[in-house]
């Protein structure tokens, strides 16, 4: 073995020695080596000599020191899933780290106005309150709603406890159970007069308990209508029990009671109207330009689970192949995403007529909605969504034709019409909408 490694080493050696060369051929490198000197190995520098640290620099030094030592030491990530955050979280910090400086360095504050100063084109979304005919923001609602029907208590309080009832209690099929609950116990009265039993109404009766005593406003019903709360013996024990009793004079007014009954079955939760917040604006390039509020986006607590749900679900359905009819399905809950929507209809002379729906209002209430802002509202005209799209069926909801959060329509005159008119030589104003709504014309920023 020790051989064949001689061997190797050998014809690696032979090898590496250059090409051959014959004893009669003179020497060629030899000679070569011979004429060249050898270069003389350069003096080293002499080493410059090394000032010690100023006391300042010592002084730096120890302040930087103490900060690393104070600072505490990042964990090193445990996990793929770790190290993917940290690189992230460090990708964002230098990119916000590079905005910051690259707004601190911009010397035009123009700059910044136009990427922070945007103005929403609507301040939010209000509703006009049919009791007090105040107008409020969609966070007020509740709050005003409450108290518009306390405040009524003074001007009919029968009225009062029943738009109490069936407008704060939200769930539907309760409010249906207990408000035929009632209607009965007034019928019976009303048909029965003489009965002294169906004068009285025990508390704690089961039936009481589970249609009646569950629903705000109930008891202020009761009051309102000619009951009072008395505490009776109940028959054959020693124990005592709450009762609402009618009173006497109230068996003289049982038109009255019917009246009351068919008044809590036919009343309707109280609804605040949508302010369509109608703005008239001069013609502008920037019409198509839309800034929403908060209020066109917000989200109950119960639209949050349910959007978090949708998104798990779209997930998993990411991997497999829709149907037609789960597209479909898919694109009507896209749909329901939105409650409102802010629509501009451009004028023939360029001026913008504004105002906010319902999204699930039908396009007819568009119609409507135009048609009282023209001085001509006789004028037959049709209007056309984005892309020239005619809005033909005026039963489709906004969110069915695509219209939500916002849209720029155009009003269209009937051809024909106009026509006839300029035939007839009948001098057209300057603008077809009402004067009183020029009057108050706004610049659309």
């Amino acid at each position: 073995m020790r051989k064949f490694f001689q061997e190797i080493k050998a014809d690696l050696k032979f090898r590496s020695a250059g090409p051959g060369q014959k004893l009669s051929e003179p020497a060629r490198y030899g000679a070569l080596r011979r004429r060249v000197p050898k270069e003389k190995p350069k003096a080293e520098a002499a080493p410059k000599p090394r000032h010690g640290p100023t006391d300042e620099a010592q002084m730096a030094a120890a302040a930087a020191l103490a900060r690393m030592e104070l600072k505490p030491k990042a964990k090193p990530p445990s996990s793929q899933g770790a190290i993917k955050n940290q690189v992230r979280k460090e990708l964002m910090a230098e990119a916000a780290a590079s905005v910051k400086g690259v707004s601190a360095d911009q010397e035009d504050p123009a700059f910044s106005d136009k990427e922070t100063a945007a103005e929403p084109s609507v301040s939010g979304v209000y509703f006009i309150c049919p009791l007090t005919s105040t107008v409020v923001r969609k966070d007020e609602k509740e709050k005003h709603i409450r108290e518009a029907i306390k405040s009524y208590f003074s001007v009919d309080p029968v009225a009062a406890s029943i738009m109490e009832i069936h407008t704060l209690n939200k769930d539907r099929e309760k409010v249906r159970v207990g408000v035929e609950t009632m209607a009965k116990y007034l019928d019976n009265i009303y048909l029965h007069p003489e009965e002294e039993k169906y004068q009285k109404i025990k508390l704690q009766n089961k039936v009481f308990q589970e249609r009646i005593n569950c629903l705000e406003g109930i008891h202020r019903f009761f009051q309102s209508v000619g009951f009072e709360t008395r505490t009776l013996p109940v028959p054959g024990q020693d124990t005592t029990e709450e009762y609402y009793v009618l009173k006497e004079e109230m068996l003289t007014k049982l038109e009255d009671l019917k009246d009351y009954k068919e008044q809590l079955l036919s009343c309707e939760p109280l609804r605040l109207q949508l302010d369509r917040q109608l703005c008239v604006f001069k013609p502008s390039p920037e019409a198509a330009r839309f800034e929403l509020p908060n209020d066109f986006y917000n989200l109950t607590a119960e639209e949050i689970k349910r959007e978090q749900r949708l998104r798990t679900e779209a997930v998993e359905k990411a991997s497999m192949l829709r149907t037609r009819a789960m597209r479909e399905k898919e694109e009507q809950r896209e749909m329901r995403k939105y409650n409102y929507t802010l629509l501009r209809v451009r004028l023939p002379d360029g001026y913008l007529l504004q105002g906010t729906f319902y999204a699930r209002e039908p396009v007819s209430v568009l119609y409507n909605f135009v048609r009282e802002a023209l001085r001509d509202n006789w004028l037959p005209f049709e209007l056309l969504g984005p892309g020239g799209l005619k809005l033909t069926d005026e039963n489709l909801a906004f969110n069915e034709c695509g219209l939500v959060p916002s849209a720029l329509l155009t009003l269209a005159w009937d051809a024909a019409v106009m026509s006839d008119i300029e035939a007839s030589g009948q001098e057209q104003p300057a603008s077809p909408l009402k004067p009183e709504l020029l009057s108050h014309v706004q610049t659309l920023s």
